[in-house]
């Protein structure tokens, strides 16, 4: 009997039983398909030596007119600005107190208590003491005066722990009496966020108008998962977290400074004071508030109350004129298909606005209306803020039930993997999903949190030019792909929390073998799948890739057979056996009617780094072996 060459149709179906599939490929992690042959991710490693506080959870390049890269990094915690490799903290200040902050210390402890009335911090938030004094021991001046995290807080108080100048611990002795003296202030950071979704707050959490709906104490920038946008205004940078209020950081103060109030600008003029997402227009250059909250009655100043559904924009070329006159551009339009903006995107000659249940086309059009806004689609919303992204190919992205693109209209994409993903998605969390492009390989896809995970943990892929879908397990909150910087760039999460990571770049995990790497097929016959068959050889076509060692010392993959008689009957694995590069053929002795092909990492060898491999045409050598 000839030789049965296992090669499967490219890309992950999960739709069908793994026997209806038969001929494709059921299960990967880490496996992408190119040029419909399966082969291993790129790898990643750390962008810097240094790490930031808490998740990453947006990422934005841009180059000022000296040719200075930088990336804007959003934060549970904070806002960076990376110059080089150093993470400059810009986090605007929420507020700050003159001469009014005391401190208690007790012996033996490294907790300082400090009383400042009515402080508006949360647990986490970072506050910059100075003008302090030595409580009269070891807690001296030194100690005191820098930035402290808070961990306790009551209406009037909160506690930090002390610490020296090099971020060693102190301990208080019963020399450590005095109050930190009569001038001290402090400069209290924007409130922190949280790393989850929390249900029941903020908007999409309830019907429009009811209870607190609507209102800053309901929103909660405090209480509810942090999402940043941001863009850029010329050389400068327009940040935003979701329900806040919007900031400027100016280029050319450095990043030794802050990012402040937008209203805080010279001339300001009745700009927002809230918004859900911030981005400016292509060509013509408006800031654009989505979600932000609308002028009263009179028409002299914010309400203050974010209208979730209202769009404002400032005048052209003008960041601080937010004032709708016969003179200028400004204005401003409220939607009414859905109930809140989720997200928008700047896309060709137009930007997409997504509500929860519709889709918008916004289009500069010049004076007297200075854009045109229409419906496009009503039926097919946003699963979160960051779930959509503009691609070479156009714009993708992912709602509650499907996946869909925009190329001048709505197309739902077929997907092979829709049930898998919609059915282990976490719906508590999908404001966590975010969308990304990798234009070398073709894809698009999504990050999200499975099963009751509130970590993002899984991703889906599609490759928009061979339309084929893969999935994975790995845990990144935010990305950006090349452009200004060579590699795309992604935050990690869990044990990673505090790091940026070069993508696509080796084929290691940040110097170390990447794991649990594997794809896997769905049954296929062994003959005409009546009789019993017989397996007595495997020839491998394997190519591997990479720097590491080739031969049999090297570069090393598990071929593995599973094999089972009936479509209800559990697989046995029959095989697990070690390739490499000069593995010629396999013995074995497996028997049965159907058999599934995989291909997986030796784990058991993980000190084997710079392997990648693409697979090919494998083959076995079947017999008959009778009907029982």
């Amino acid at each position: 009997m000839p030789l049965q060459k296992l090669l499967f149709k490219p890309g992950i179906n999960k739709e069908a039983t793994a026997y209806a599939n038969e001929g494709g490929w059921f299960n990967s992690n880490l496996v992408r398909f190119r040029k419909g042959l399966p082969e291993k991710i790129g790898g990643w490693v750390k962008a810097t030596v240094n790490s930031f506080k808490s998740t990453g959870r947006a990422l934005h390049a841009w180059v000022d007119l000296d040719g200075t890269k930088y990336l804007g990094l959003g934060a549970t915690w904070k806002y960076y600005v990376l110059e080089g490799n150093v993470f400059n903290d810009i986090t605007p200040i929420r507020a700050t107190t003159t001469d009014g902050i005391t401190f208690a210390a007790t012996n033996g402890s490294s907790t300082i208590t400090a009383t400042d009335s009515s402080h508006g911090a949360v647990i986490d938030d970072f506050v910059t003491i100075s003008g302090a004094v030595s409580l009269g021991g070891v807690v001296t001046a030194a100690v005191l005066n820098q930035e402290y995290q808070i961990t306790s807080i009551t209406t009037n108080t909160y506690t930090f722990t002390a610490k020296d100048t090099d971020g060693d611990t102190v301990t208080a002795n019963s020399s450590d009496s005095g109050n930190g003296g009569s001038g001290v202030d402090g400069s209290y950071q924007l409130n922190v966020g949280l790393d989850v979704y929390v249900a029941s707050t903020g908007w999409g959490s309830g019907t429009y108008g009811a209870g607190t709906w609507g209102s800053v104490s309901a929103l909660g920038t405090t209480n509810q998962l942090r999402i940043w946008t941001h863009d850029n205004f010329g050389e400068d940078l327009l940040i935003n977290p979701r329900g806040g209020g919007v900031f400027y950081w100016d280029e050319s103060s450095g990043t030794s400074t802050r990012a402040v109030a937008l209203s805080s600008l010279s001339g300001a003029n009745l700009t927002p004071t809230l918004a859900l997402q911030v981005l400016v227009s292509d060509v013509d250059r408006h800031v654009v508030c989505f979600g932000a909250d609308p002028l009263n009655d009179s028409g002299t100043a914010r309400t203050g109350a974010i209208d979730p559904m209202f769009i404002a924009w400032s005048d052209q070329e003008q960041a601080e004129e937010w004032q709708p006159l016969p003179t200028n551009t400004a204005g401003s339009f409220r939607l009414s298909a859905g109930s809140a903006i989720i997200g928008a995107v700047r896309s060709r000659q137009e930007t997409l606005v997504w509500t929860d249940t519709s889709l918008y086309s916004m289009t500069f059009v010049g004076q007297p209306f200075t854009f045109s806004i229409n419906l496009v689609n009503e039926g097919v919303g946003l699963i979160g803020p960051k779930a959509m992204i503009n691609t070479p190919k156009g714009v993708f992205w992912m709602d509650k039930k499907g996946f869909y693109t925009y190329t001048g209209q709505v197309q739902e994409l077929p997907c092979s993997v829709d049930d898998y993903v919609f059915s282990d998605l976490n719906q508590g969390q999908t404001y966590q999903v975010f969308g990304f492009v990798n234009k070398a390989f073709d894809e698009v896809g999504w990050f999200y949190c499975s099963g009751t995970n509130t970590v993002i943990d899984k991703y889906v892929t599609y490759n928009y030019t061979e339309n084929l879908w893969m999935i994975g397990e790995l845990s990144r909150t935010c990305w950006i792909d090349e452009g200004i910087f060579s590699d795309p760039k992604a935050t990690g999460s869990t044990d990673d929390v505090g790091y940026l990571y070069n993508q696509e770049h080796g084929v290691d995990d940040d110097g170390s073998a990447m794991t649990n790497v594997f794809i896997e097929s769905s049954d296929f016959d062994l003959g005409e799948g009546d009789d019993y068959q017989f397996i007595s050889k495997i020839i491998p076509d394997i190519r591997f890739i990479g720097n590491a060692d080739t031969g049999a010392s090297g570069q090393t993959l598990d071929l593995v057979l599973k094999r089972r008689n009936f479509p209800g009957e559990s697989l046995t694995t029959a095989l697990t056996s070690s390739c490499t590069s000069v593995t010629t053929k396999i013995d074995t002795r497996m028997r049965g009617r159907q058999a599934v092909f995989r291909i997986q990492s030796n784990d058991d060898d993980t000190t084997v780094t710079g392997m990648s491999f693409r697979a090919g045409a494998t083959r076995i050598d079947l017999k008959p072996d009778g009907k029982r």
